[in-house]
């Protein structure tokens, strides 16, 4: 009997015992291909020698020393390896321990930001409908899952929400993806001139959605408008790069595929790429200064922030990123897991949309192609899927309540970047085993 308290009080999971590449091994001696970077962790694999050479390093010096008095030549390294290839005006790196605290830092430094520069009333949050920012109180506040969000709410603070960029169901058949972007972005626009003025203090999305909807980049142009109603109306723009940073979609930050730079950013999972539990909150020179400048203190902190051992691992993941050219082969990878579901599925009466950048890819499943009716969700079909998979020797990141948190189904994926067409053509024929078990028969 195990004591776990794990993420499902049903069954209990495999024990992984061994890490090979792109492979997890379990006590039986079973191989599974991570599909899916566990939830777009992984992305070195699981037995990169380097920085497990790094990390033993490192420990034989100093394994932790507290923030409050002490700061680390590992911590220090990796800041200026971030900002050294971070977008335009970001300039301090805050290291935390995961993507759910780097989002409550980012959120409470927009807050002590307002109060340092003088506009006290600035506390409300703007957010899109089926986005993610993490699990702790204040980020699930911020995220528009409803599913996720319904049994705590009494316990949230008051958000809004607008709508995603969502192409492939929100769109007009005669509306160029252009004209589409425009729209929903400018009703943040109207949402910020709906309130009090002076009131609104962020705006927060994910440059390409992740969790909750399945890899849905913005459509060319979305971003550089939303920038735009930020600056005017003096919200500061959060970009969540939690899921969909550190070279997952092909760049090392993902919204440099958009043209802009955020005035905060979060980063996490890829950023240690499972070797160790890290995150951080990336802010621009003026924010930080305002704080330095007034109070002289961000009333904000973990015990593990900046830990020595987890940004050593960081060092190591970023130097091998660069020094191996992965995100070239991210890219080039990427193009061919994005060929391989075309032709696999391009046609599959029950898969309605094929989208992603880089290695960070989706399907989204449906009961009919042509109306892009879902699936009820009383089919439970996003578990049965991971559990074919599974079965099959496939880790992979199916999900339900892509739609609007209760409709819809989608399969992400986010393979290491070590993969090879050899794993590529692997992982889809497992996926495509998958589907034929656990999608209903006609």
């Amino acid at each position: 009997m195990s004591h776990i308290f794990g993420r499902s009080a049903v069954g209990n999971p495999p024990r992984a015992v061994r890490g090979d590449g792109p492979y997890i091994i379990d006590e039986t001696g079973k191989r599974y291909l991570d599909g899916s970077g566990g939830a777009a962790v992984s992305c070195l694999g699981h037995s990169d020698e380097t920085v497990r050479a790094a990390m033993h390093a490192q420990l034989d010096q100093l394994a932790f020393a507290h923030t409050g008095f002490f700061t680390s030549d590992p911590a220090e390294e990796l800041a200026d390896l971030l900002i050294e290839k971070a977008p335009k005006g970001l300039d301090r790196v805050y290291l935390v321990s995961g993507g759910s605290e780097a989002v409550e830092a980012a959120l409470k430094l927009a807050r002590q930001y307002f109060l340092e520069i003088g506009q006290p009333d600035r506390h409300h949050i703007i957010s899109r409908r089926q986005s993610y920012h993490g699990n702790t109180l204040g980020a699930l506040a911020a995220g528009g899952n409803a599913m996720r969000r319904a049994q705590f709410q009494p316990l949230l603070v008051d958000t809004t929400q607008i709508a995603p960029c969502y192409e492939y169901r929100d769109r007009a058949a005669d509306e160029t993806p252009e004209a589409y972007g425009l729209r929903v972005a400018n009703e943040l626009e109207t949402e910020i001139l709906s309130r009090e003025p002076g009131s609104v203090m962020c705006f927060i999305a994910e440059p390409v959605v992740g969790a909750t909807a399945g890899a849905v980049p913005a459509v060319t142009g979305y971003f550089k408008r939303i920038r735009e109603i930020c600056d005017r109306y003096g919200v500061l723009l959060i970009l969540d790069e939690v899921m969909c940073g550190m070279g997952r979609t092909g760049t090392l930050f993902a919204c440099e595929f958009d043209g802009i730079s955020p005035d905060i950013m979060t980063i996490a999972k890829g950023l240690g790429a499972g070797y160790q539990p890290i995150g951080a909150m990336l802010c621009q020179a003026h924010i930080y200064d305002k704080i330095a400048k007034g109070s002289g203190f961000f009333q904000h902190g973990h015990t593990y922030m900046g830990h020595a051992l987890a940004t050593t691992a960081s060092v190591a993941v970023l130097r091998a990123i660069k020094e191996r050219a992965l995100l070239d082969n991210v890219r080039t990878m990427g193009d061919a897991l994005r060929a391989g579901l075309v032709a696999e599925f391009g046609q599959h009466p029950h898969v309605g949309d094929i989208r992603g950048r880089g290695l960070f890819q989706a399907l989204e499943l449906v009961r009919d192609r042509d109306t892009k009716a879902p699936f009820d969700p009383g089919l439970k079909l996003a578990a049965k899927v991971k559990k074919a998979a599974f079965e099959a020797g496939l880790v992979c990141y199916p999900s339900s309540g892509t739609i609007d948190g209760r409709l819809g189904d989608h399969i992400l994926l986010a393979p290491p970047y070590i993969i090879t067409e050899n794993h590529v053509d692997e992982l889809i024929d497992k996926l495509a085993t998958a589907l034929k078990v656990a999608l209903p028969r006609p």
